[in-house]
Formats: structure tokens, C-alpha cells, sequence
């Protein structure tokens, strides 16, 4: 059975996104990391789930819907570097902002939907969004004021759903596609 999971984009990778033309277009790949400069995708196998959220004047939105295919370096990640000037994936600097340059990225292949800024979700899904930990105990989103977030706090970070809470996000999605 494959989980789900949440990653919070900040406001500096969506500008890049946006700057880069990256609108509309499905990313290839991620990254994880093993330094607080970028969220580690522990626990991810091939099947899971990853909803790429955003937060813009305490609204959250849906950015991608990403079904992760597999964890690593492959052929189209381009050659490894040899010093720490060369960039760590050539194959992929089309998507570098989504943490490419960090301090011990991994790249994560991923099928993903378009990426998009108009998909939000609503005050009902934000009080029914729920994570467990590897002990199974859950906890809800914190700072949900009148179905808008005060604070992100509790989105940032890589937390894997509730399988409920996975399958309300999931229908955010699939409700908002063309």
C-alpha cells in the first residue's frame, strides 16, 4: 500500500518557478536532502504520494501532485560533479530550484500534474488535514483560523498523511482538473 505525503514549496521556489516558465509544465524530479536547507523525503518508496503545498496570504494551494517513480541518480540526471563548483544534476537544471544546489540533494524521479498556483484548498480540507508519525500517532494542522492559515509552521517540513487526509487532497486535485 503507498502513502502520502506533504512538502512545503516556499515563496522563493514558486517565484523561481514562475520565473522560469515552469508554469503548466510537470516536473521530472524533486529533491530531497540531508541538511535543513531542503526537506528529506525519508520514508518514500516508489507508488507514494507527494503533494507540493504552498501558503500565499494564508491561503494553501496545491502546487503538484507528484507520484514518486523511483529515489537516486539516473542517466538523466547528468554526469556526477567532481568539484563542489560544478552543478549537482545538469540533466535537471531546468528544475535546480527545487533544490538541486542544496547541501546533500538527492534527486527523487517523480510523474507529477502541471505546475499551478490556482488550485486551493479549502478551510473544510485544512481542519480535516492530519499527519502520523511512524508511531501512528497523528496530529492535525495548527494555526487554521476561519479556513485560513495563520502560520506554516506545521506544514514545514516532509510529513506523511493520514490515508483520510490523503484522499481529501487527492480529491482537491482530481476536482480541480480540466
Amino acid at each position: 500500500m503507498s502513502d502520502a505525503f506533504t512538502v512545503l514549496w516556499t515563496h522563493d521556489t514558486c517565484r523561481a518557478l514562475r520565473k522560469a516558465g515552469r508554469v503548466g509544465e510537470r516536473p521530472p524530479v524533486a529533491f530531497s536532502g540531508v541538511h535543513s536547507s531542503l526537506p528529506a523525503w525519508s520514508g518514500v518508496r516508489p507508488g507514494d504520494q507527494v503533494y507540493a503545498l504552498h501558503v500565499k496570504q494564508r491561503e494553501v494551494f496545491v502546487v503538484s501532485q507528484m507520484r514518486v517513480i523511483e529515489a537516486g541518480r539516473r542517466d538523466c540526471c547528468g554526469t556526477a560533479p567532481t568539484t563542489w563548483e560544478e552543478p549537482a544534476y545538469p540533466g535537471h537544471d531546468d528544475w535546480s530550484m527545487l533544490g538541486a544546489g542544496g547541501c546533500g540533494a538527492q534527486a527523487v524521479h517523480v510523474d507529477a500534474t502541471p505546475v499551478c498556483f490556482d488550485v486551493p484548498v479549502s478551510g473544510e480540507v485544512l481542519t480535516k488535514l492530519a499527519w502520523r508519525n511512524r508511531r501512528g500517532q497523528t496530529r492535525g494542522l495548527k494555526y487554521v483560523v476561519d479556513g485560513r492559515l495563520e502560520k506554516s509552521n506545521s506544514l514545514q517540513g516532509f510529513y506523511r498523511l493520514t490515508p483520510e487526509a490523503a484522499d481529501e487532497l487527492a480529491e482537491v486535485v482530481s476536482s480541480s482538473a480540466p
